[in-house]
């Protein structure tokens, strides 16, 4: 199971990268869930990752507009992204999300084959109003994407992934997504205590912010290493048992 650490810049992925990230994802939570920083900021995050970490970049809690998704996510892998990630916030049909996410996938693919595109949903959906998360797996597959994530969208309210979606329907997600050779990644407020059962379900990826920040702050703290270094500690030793 790799880490992957929300960083708004050059400082923060720093302390990401010497608290030992896997991955390490360029974001702007100020603009959302999954809200898309300046791609000056993943090109001077790009320039200090060693070959052995890979660069996220998320690209918006994106209404249903695939030519501006396309556009966007054309623009984070230009800018340096290994990953790009469409928060599928504005969709509410799998329809929609076929739609747009083909048009952001040939974006990518049609500038680079390496490049890897992830179709993000929200936990808390039913809230928010948009497509269930458990959809996207279909979605990705149909798409040719490279893989699934499920995310928290009202993470003022401190809401977590576990008040919205059970075990249960989290390994079914897993468990499809891995069925169609897609990554399954998992995000929330999770904290250091979430990582041996979501490791157990089968998880390839877990993103964390608020739970590295400062005063576990995502908005006003920064990303601390020694915050990172005990998820990434909590990890190997999961690994270790397996």
């Amino acid at each position: 199971m790799k880490l992957l650490v929300s960083v708004t810049n050059r400082k923060e992925a720093l302390e990401a990268i010497i608290g030992g990230a896997h991955i390490v994802d360029v974001k702007n939570p100020g603009e959302g869930s999954l809200g898309a920083n300046f791609p000056r900021i993943i090109r001077q995050v790009k320039e200090i990752i060693s070959n052995n970490i890979e660069v996220s970049a998320t690209i918006g809690d994106l209404p249903y507009l695939p030519g501006t998704a396309s556009l966007a996510a054309l623009g984070a892998v230009v800018s340096g992204a290994d990953y790009v990630k469409v928060g599928l916030f504005g969709v509410k049909t799998p329809v929609e999300a076929t739609i747009l996410m083909k048009e952001v996938c040939r974006a990518v693919k049609d500038y680079s084959d390496t490049s890897k595109v992830i179709a993000a949903g929200y936990a808390d959906f039913r809230k928010v109003g948009c497509l269930s998360p458990l959809k996207l797996p279909r979605v990705a597959y149909e798409t040719q994407a490279d893989g699934v994530m499920i995310d928290v969208k009202m993470k003022n309210s401190q809401s977590r992934l576990s008040d919205f979606l059970s075990d249960k329907e989290l390994k079914e997600f897993i468990d499809e997504a891995h069925s169609l050779n897609l990554i399954a990644a998992l995000a929330g407020s999770l904290d250091k205590l979430d990582v041996p059962r979501l490791h157990d379900l089968g998880a390839d990826v877990i993103g964390v912010r608020r739970a590295v920040c400062g005063r576990r702050d995502r908005l006003k703290g920064e990303v601390q290493r020694k915050a990172v270094l005990e998820f990434v500690k909590e990890i190997c030793m999961c690994e270790k048992s397996y």
